[in-house]
């Protein structure tokens, strides 16, 4: 097949991304799902084993490490993915395999999530490939990204290090034409040969291995220095240099600038950023979030001799906070020309009606949330809550959550409140954040004597970031079906004495649930089962029913929208009513009705 000939799609940056994989001829890939990552997964699911390739969705991202770490130990390509928070529950095991190195490529994905847009923080992980000593690369659009992504194994290979590959939501969403390339034939299994001294890394190893790394790191240097990803490009006596997805904003809004583009951006090379600030009156230093360039550019121009006047985020002409966009590149003219009839049209003077993040119509975490306020009554509370759909529990009228920290920290921080304070406290834990790092605060609370009530709402699947399995739903794949673990087995199984399973639409039967637990003198657990009603849908095993009110027996109370609050809910001039298209049927609105004025159309 010819250059010309080649198919061209248009794709979104983490499509994109899963054809670089397959091209490279990766043979196990692993993850937790984890938004702006996840459509990567959703996709491996589908194709993975088209393409001789195991695909897992791990319990947990230090398990998606691990795992994809043996299999590149034992000369198996494999590719491990996650959001940015991810990478700290997998830094543990990262941090020491860089010390023995891989055999087979490695590639870790971290999808950085400047604005957090989806997520509790909006850290920049390029600080952990220098706290690991582990090359990085930064695509700055999707066609780069499969590019780059099939170069990473190369580089993964040549220097028998995991490769860190950064992303950012804005590179993982957009969409670019990319040309599809040869698939490598590659093997998919491979025979692990025993190396005790570099796999094994106790400290006598791990001192060795250290220095081997540290030679490595310098190798990984030379091939930044002659990466095609690190290239300039435009003339002008002031300079840009620029990474990720920060280059297509001054490629597109800076005029008369030269611009160093770099893409190799761990280590960094040094020697061309020097040669390029020779010549230069002035440096802006455009990249998103930490300083991780600028920083490494003023050390370079001090050890350099060279006196150029660099300008970035440390001398406040560029914001530390939140992603860039034209306005933010447009807010340095006075150091560069900004393209005029680029600038982006002031936004109309026109107050929009405000959009927040909501529960869907007909979630079962409605259900809970007014139970839980039901039984709680007057009684001070704590709730400790953690990353789901269940997060929103924070908003009115629910108001339930007065912590949220990282995944499983909902109830590994209970234990503390309990034993601080002499209040109450209710921890909410979903299924999927479970089975990812709730099991183990759940066992430390019951090992320390700690008294709360930990509700684990449990939607059968992982809804937050696009419903993918997990192990309380058990996985059919690769030809091999797997049966979901039940957690009210694993919550008795390590010996919690109170332990109710209930279902959210019944809210009276809940109720009565939530008083026990809460009363309950010691760690109680109650398991909120109830499928999530859009992967019912998404599945087409939804049954079809809405709800309306019978206008002759509402009293007008608005108990309804006040205790559900439901999105399919309305009310207009005192009148509330149900929007048919978005009610899903589930009569929570009609169970709390003092009237029983909601009933389900026949």
């Amino acid at each position: 097949m010819s250059a010309n000939d080649k198919k061209k799609e248009l794709l979104l940056g983490n499509d994109a991304i899963t054809r670089g994989i397959i091209e490279a001829g990766v043979g196990f890939a692993s993850t937790y799902p984890g938004t702006p990552s996840s459509e990567i997964g959703n996709n491996l699911e589908k194709i993975a084993e088209k393409n001789g390739m195991f695909f897992e969705f791990s319990s947990n991202e230090k398990i998606a490490m691990e795992s994809a770490s043996a299999a590149a130990m034992s000369g198996v390509r494999s590719f491990v993915f996650m959001k940015h928070v991810g990478m700290n529950v997998a830094a543990d095991p990262m941090l020491t395999l860089a010390y023995g190195g891989v055999r087979g490529g490695m590639v870790i994905l971290t999808a950085d999530d400047p604005s957090a847009h989806s997520s509790q923080n909006e850290q920049d992980n390029r600080i952990y490939a220098k706290l690991a000593l582990l090359p990085m690369l930064e695509p700055s659009t999707p066609a780069e990204a499969k590019e780059m992504v099939k170069e990473s194994y190369d580089i993964s290979e040549e220097l028998t290090l995991p490769v860190l590959f950064r992303t950012t939501t804005r590179v993982n969403h957009a969409r670019g034409i990319v040309e599809e390339g040869d698939v490598k034939d590659v093997p998919k299994k491979s025979h692990f040969t025993r190396d005790i001294k570099r796999f094994v890394n106790i400290p006598a190893n791990a001192r060795t291995n250290r220095i081997r790394l540290l030679e490595l790191n310098k190798k990984a240097a030379e091939l930044s220095e002659a990466s095609r990803f690190n290239f300039t490009e435009g003339k002008g006596s002031t300079g840009v240099i620029t990474s990720g997805v920060s280059y297509t904003y001054v490629k597109e809004w800076m005029k008369n600038v030269s611009i160093l583009k770099l893409g190799f951006t761990n280590p960094l090379p040094e020697k061309k950023i020097a040669e390029f600030m020779k010549d230069k009156e002035k440096i802006i230093v455009v990249e998103e979030l930490e300083p991780f360039l600028e920083d490494q550019v003023l050390r370079i121009a001090k050890q350099s001799n060279l006196s150029v006047k660099i300008h970035g985020k440390r001398t406040d002409d560029l914001p530390m906070a939140f992603e860039y966009s034209p306005g933010v590149i447009s807010a340095l003219r006075h150091l560069a020309d900004v393209a005029d009839d680029n600038v982006p049209l002031a936004r109309p003077d026109i107050a929009l009606p405000p959009r927040p993040p909501t529960l869907c119509a007909g979630c079962p975490h409605r259900g809970i949330f007014h139970a839980v306020r039901k039984a709680v009554g007057r009684k001070e509370v704590i709730y400790s809550s953690d990353i789901g759909c269940y997060s929103l529990g924070a908003q009115p009228p629910f108001m339930m959550a007065d912590m949220i920290l990282c995944m499983g920290g909902g109830i590994g921080a209970a234990g503390g409140f309990s034993e601080a304070t002499d209040q109450k406290v209710i921890a909410f834990s979903g299924d999927s954040t479970f089975f990812h790092s709730g099991i183990t605060p759940l066992v430390s609370a019951l090992f320390n004597g700690h008294k709360f009530t930990a509700i684990i709402l449990d939607n059968r699947t992982t809804a937050m970031t696009g419903h993918q399995p997990h192990p309380g739903t058990g996985r059919e794949f690769g030809g091999r079906r797997t049966e979901e673990i039940k957690i009210e087995d694993v919550v008795r199984g390590i010996g919690v004495k109170f332990v109710e399973t209930v279902d959210p639409y019944d809210v009276k039967a809940t109720i009565d649930v939530m008083t026990r637990a809460i009363e309950y003198d010691g760690l109680s657990v109650v398991i909120v089962k109830r499928a999530c009603p859009l992967e019912l849908k998404r599945k087409k095993i939804l049954e079809p029913r809405v709800c309306e009110v019978d206008q002759d027996l509402c009293v007008k109370c608005s108990t309804c929208i006040l205790s559900i609050a439901c999105p399919a809910l309305m009310k207009k001039d005192g009148i509330v009513s149900i929007d048919k298209e978005q009610c899903m049927g589930c009569m929570m609105c009609g169970r709390v009705c003092p009237k029983d004025a909601i009933k389900v159309i026949p």
